[in-house]
């Protein structure tokens, strides 16, 4: 393992040699394209790319230890010819590595799909009216979380409660509102429901695709009812320093000490009848999916030189049905998880270093025993989370199984 480590080390040095010579020049509001004089009729185009080099220190016999992987590869735009309306695209694949490269880019691999298409009309200044693919997400804010400012290596996986459940990568085809009463802003959408789940591979009339008495995320497909075709979700937060944005929908996950934010949210998903508990006599039984969290967020500079610091804390209730279980991911049970970061005092206002950590316990009712994550890194900023490097060490244990441990290095750029 140690050679492993001087390896993504070496590799880490390299990477911060070639981004620091090529410069890293003011972000100035990236790529706006002003349509008229006074800049009201515009489109913006954001582009990012992310890079890993990880080790996993017990993989297969067959498989290598370290591989390489397109983590994200995204280009979002938007556009409003006047202040009502406004329309949003977002495209771009994930996790493109060794296994699932496609031989011409085409094909059952090809990964580019929409993760957002939604069109907006304002109603008035505080709050909007929309519908499409979209992001405006129940539950917490790392189910909104940005992918452009994350402080940790990635989002807490189980924080993204429904991808590949009832949505398409966490989006939800539906209509929403959104907007803010004094310092509380909040989202709300109904949306519908996916009928290809990560579960619909499911058929009654062959018992090798079942085992009676299990639940499954597949209400709408097995019951054949409407009531499974629609759910509902929300989050609301209450800004009490300074007020975050919610032009976008995305989550910042961290200011580096630009804002001084304080937020305390609650959020909710609820979906009928959205997963199946096969009785032993093979009749379904419709089970209501129902998650809420509380989460706290804040962000502020403390002293002079740059310094900072980033606290975030979540508790999630999981209910997917009774013992409801999926790939140590989705499961029906409980949910704690935060983590903290610290901008360490420099000089340099452009470059920035950030060590951080993070700690998930979860209670999983199908196991009667609990899963934990603990994980350190570190941020190297060289301009804003525009051009930065991260390395961290992750380790997790599930139930009685042997713990897992993954050193990962991220390159990352977006203009």
């Amino acid at each position: 393992m140690r050679k492993r480590l001087l390896i993504l080390l070496g590799v880490s040095f390299f990477t911060f040699q070639f981004m620091y010579s090529q410069g890293s020049p003011d972000y100035n509001g990236g790529i706006k394209v002003k349509l008229n004089e006074d800049g009201s009729k515009y489109f913006r185009i954001i582009s990012w790319g992310q890079f890993w080099a990880q080790y996993q220190d017990d993989a297969p016999d067959d498989v290598s230890n370290t591989n390489f992987s397109i983590r994200r590869a995204r280009i979002l735009t938007y556009s409003q010819i006047n202040k009502d309306f406004l329309i949003l695209t977002h495209f771009g694949l994930n996790s493109l590595n060794g296994d699932n490269q496609s031989p011409v880019g085409t094909g059952e691999r090809s990964q580019l799909f929409f993760h957002d298409f939604w069109m907006q009309y304002n109603l008035g200044e505080k709050h909007a009216i929309g519908g499409g693919l979209h992001y405006w997400n129940g539950i917490s804010r790392l189910n909104n979380q940005s992918t452009l400012n994350i402080m940790t290596l990635d989002n807490n996986r189980q924080s993204w409660a429904t991808i590949g459940l009832s949505d398409q990568f966490a989006r939800h085809i539906g209509v929403y509102l959104k907007g803010s009463f004094g310092k509380l802003q909040y989202r709300i959408s109904v949306n519908e429901s996916g009928r290809n789940t990560l579960d619909s591979a499911i058929d009654l009339g062959d018992p090798d695709t079942f085992v009676a008495g299990d639940t499954y995320y597949a209400g709408r497909d097995l019951l054949g009812s409407k009531d499974a075709g629609k759910n509902f979700a929300g989050y609301f937060d209450y800004n009490f320093l300074d007020q975050e944005s919610n032009f976008l929908p995305y989550k910042v996950g961290s200011y580096l000490g630009g804002k001084k934010v304080f937020n305390v949210g609650a959020g909710f998903f609820y979906h009928p009848d959205g997963s199946v508990i096969v009785n032993n006599d093979l009749t379904l039984e419709g089970q209501d999916v129902a998650i809420f969290a509380v989460d706290a967020f804040y962000d502020a500079p403390i002293g002079e030189n740059g310094s900072a610091i980033t606290a975030y804390a979540t508790y999630q209730n999981n209910d997917y049905g009774e013992n409801f279980t999926l790939g140590q991911t989705y499961e029906t049970g409980s949910m704690v998880y935060g983590h903290v970061g610290y901008v360490i005092p420099n000089d340099n206002k452009k470059t920035k270093f950030q060590p951080y950590a993070s700690f998930n316990t979860r209670s999983i009712d199908a196991i009667d025993d609990n899963a934990t994550t603990f994980g350190v890194g570190a941020n190297a900023y060289f301009s804003g989370h525009h051009s930065k490097i991260t390395l961290e060490y992750l380790n997790t244990k599930y139930g009685d199984n042997d713990a897992q441990s993954f050193v990962t290095l991220q390159a990352m750029i977006y203009l």
